[in-house]
């Protein structure tokens, strides 16, 4: 097995790699000022975004579980892979060839499991596709011809077709140069008593692949009467790559469209994904093999995922500017039994989820695909236009089963709905929902309240309520100032650019203290960390750890030095913030994260936010971006921050001379003492004096 991946090669890949485009394939990012973008956590479930990217500087942190790093690090918990493979997954994103310590070359090196299964389900796609225009596949082409597929539509969603032999596909990956093992391992083949077989024979298939368009796994329908598996569909088992709880057919066509519109459709088969997007409704998805689940909702939810108010949350429906629909998810469930116990499934959603979700049924219960052929695709956008809410949807259907004309059916009405509606967990809902259905029923709201609420206490119903703040953040402090102030912003307000420092210090979360020195010295090291080259190398040299009282920020500047001092201004940015974690350790890496994202009190740039407005420096050649190069207002900044360290410096240390000169008695000692406080005096003047003058002139 070869080696270490070379230094150089890593620091290639990461000044390749863009974290924004990586990231925002799964998170809705929005700019939130000052280079920064906010959006939902991936890693843990949230409502009001938290989780904050600062491409410019290559660095990502969440404010509320705590997780961040760089590019290499997103992709290590994006896919649940280690450094080494996280390297190499990102090398074949963007076609760099490694090299490793023992020599070999990349072509020598097999590469890491993941990207071999994913070449592997590549290839298999390519021998599928390949396949459905053969002799064999006419079954294949007439099941998508009698669904009004053309072969360029079927080509266009990569329907494809495994061939009825024993090992088609295996002899033909063999070919190919992949193992038997990374075939069982890829879901694409079985382990038989003479060897390993096809997983997929004689089926029609459909790649089932992320947001970025990489094939995780395979869908397939039934054939032929004589397939040894009579399940009508089967998917790729779940695999490294593949997990049916997380899998949505459809995302990598859907993303661009359900993050524009805040619209998705799940609907239940993949030739409904197919019929939907050709008549139109191009933010159509599918589950896999599973019921629609809390996974899936986390999914669309951050794609979805709106920060228009600021901190304050918005649920339900709301008006998407350009849309002639609210934003929404609506479910195609059929009308039938099913349909509604499907619908009923989703109650265990949460509940800011749940207001946004609709229900579209067809006449008839025609699914999205059949609804096509029969009536056309004017008929499947009427379908999704007319769509009703989920909650309305169940407790109509429940009441429309009983004959409320009657007193019985009255009874019967509320014995049924009831339990329904305990099931709304938002209380906010709850009382709208219960004077609904008694409206619709024609009986007491008393009577009904009490039945709903006897269920309640009887399934033991978590209450909550979806509108209620979930904020860290002071109302109207969320997205970041420099975004709204083009011309000098924050920075040339003090009362605001004050607003700013104290959110930024409360914000943090490795030093409850809300004190001026403390505030100082955390600007400084953002400061330091996001654009080193903004701090003067002289006055930088002559600070000591009495400059810094705050524990975390004294241990921060020792790590400064162990990295080397301030870098050099043809220092790749993503290897400066890398060394300095490196020599910060596991106990300061979340510090540095969270300073390398926070906002700083300084005019934004015209540039959508994506900088400071400085240049970037040429970096070291090798095409990696180099260190921010400051502008006049950024260098002023730093260098009134590194004033009043200085100060506070000579602050400290005449106060322990004075300290320690009341203690002796009177002689030379007390003398020289004296001395050496009155140079510490001269010297903080004209530190000051020279501070001031500059700012008067």
């Amino acid at each position: 097995m070869a080696g270490m991946i070379l230094k150089e090669d890593v620091e290639k890949v990461r000044a390749s790699a863009d974290l924004y485009d990586i990231v925002s394939a799964t998170v809705t990012l929005k700019p939130s000022g000052s280079g920064t973008y906010v959006g939902l956590c991936p890693f843990h479930d949230e409502k009001t975004p938290s989780f904050s990217v600062r491409p410019s500087l290559g660095v990502w942190h969440c404010f509320g579980c705590g997780l961040g790093g760089d590019v290499f690090g997103y992709v290590e918990h994006q896919e649940n892979i280690d450094f080494r493979e996280a390297v190499e997954l990102l090398a074949d994103r963007y076609h760099i060839d490694l090299r490793y310590e023992e020599g070999s070359a990349r072509s020598e090196h097999t590469g890491s499991k993941r990207s071999r299964l994913l070449e592997a389900n590549e290839e298999a796609q390519r021998f599928f596709t390949a396949q459905i225009v053969s002799k064999e596949a006419l079954a294949a082409r007439k099941l998508l011809g009698g669904r009004n597929f053309s072969q360029a539509e079927c080509e266009r969603f990569g329907c494809g077709y495994a061939p009825q032999g024993w090992d088609n596909l295996v002899r033909h990956l063999s070919g190919k140069g992949f193992t038997q093992q990374e075939m069982l391992d890829a879901g694409l083949a079985r382990q038989g008593q003479r060897g390993i077989y096809d997983y997929f024979r004689g089926r029609a298939t459909w790649p089932i692949r992320d947001s970025t368009g990489r094939t995780l796994g395979f869908g397939a329908r039934k054939l032929y009467d004589d397939d040894s598996i009579g399940a009508k569909y089967i998917n790729t088992p779940d695999t490294q790559l593949y997990r049916k709880t997380q899998a949505l057919y459809g995302i990598d066509l859907a993303k661009k469209a359900i993050v524009a519109k805040r619209q998705a459709v799940i609907v239940e088969g993949y030739t409904d994904v197919m019929a939907c997007h050709l008549a139109g409704i191009d933010m159509a998805v599918a589950t896999c093999g599973t019921a629609f689940g809390a996974e899936h909702a986390k999914i669309v939810r951050r794609l979805i995922s709106d920060d228009s108010l600021g901190a304050v949350q918005l649920i339900g429906p709301l008006k998407v500017e350009g849309q002639p629909l609210s934003s929404r998810i609506v479910f195609t469930f059929d009308g039938d039994a099913a349909g509604q116990k499907a619908a009923l499934h989703a109650f265990s959603l949460d509940s800011a989820f749940l207001s946004q979700t609709f229900v579209a049924v067809a006449d008839g219960n025609l699914d999205p695909c059949d609804l096509r052929i029969q009536q056309g695709d004017e008929a499947v956008r009427s379908l999704i236009a007319g769509a009703k809410p989920l909650y309305d949807f169940v407790i109509d259907t429940a009441i429309g089963r009983f004959d409320t004309a009657f007193t019985t059916g009255q009874m019967g009405a509320v014995k049924a709905v009831a339990p329904l509606i305990a099931q709304i967990r938002d209380r906010s809902l709850l009382d709208i929902y219960t004077r609904k259905a008694t409206r619709r029923i024609g009986v007491e709201l008393d009577l009904m309240r009490r039945e709903v609420s006897t269920a309640r206490r009887q399934q033991h119903i978590r209450d909550e309520d979806a509108y209620a703040p979930r904020r860290r953040f002071p109302q109207g402090e969320r997205q970041g100032y420099g975004e709204r102030d083009r011309d000098g912003g924050v920075y040339g307000n003090p009362a605001r650019r004050k607003t700013l420092e104290r959110r930024d210090m409360n914000e943090q979360t490795y030093y409850r203290i809300d004190d001026a020195v403390f505030i100082c010295e955390q600007q400084f090291m953002a400061m330091l960390i996001q654009m080193p080259l903004a701090v003067d190398r002289e006055w930088f040299t002559r600070l000591t750890l009495n400059n810094f009282m705050t524990p975390v920020f004294r241990s921060l500047f020792q790590a400064v030095s162990a990295a080397g001092g301030l870098p050099d201004e043809n220092t790749p940015q993503g290897l400066w913030l890398h060394a300095l974690s490196k020599a910060g350790g596991p106990m300061l890496e979340q510090v540095i994260n969270e300073l390398a994202v926070m906002p700083l009190p300084l005019p934004s740039s015209d540039n959508g936010g994506q900088d400071h407005g400085g240049a970037t420096a040429a970096g070291d050649g090798t095409g990696a971006p180099g260190l921010h190069r400051p502008s006049a207002p950024e260098s002023q900044y730093a260098a009134q921050l590194l004033v009043r360290l200085h100060d506070i410096g000579f602050m400290r240390r005449i106060g322990a001379a004075r300290r320690r000169m009341a203690q002796l008695p009177d002689g030379a000692e007390k003398i020289d003492l004296l001395g050496e406080i009155t140079k510490l005096e001269t010297a903080r003047k004209d530190l000051q004096d020279q501070v001031y003058g500059n700012a008067a002139a």
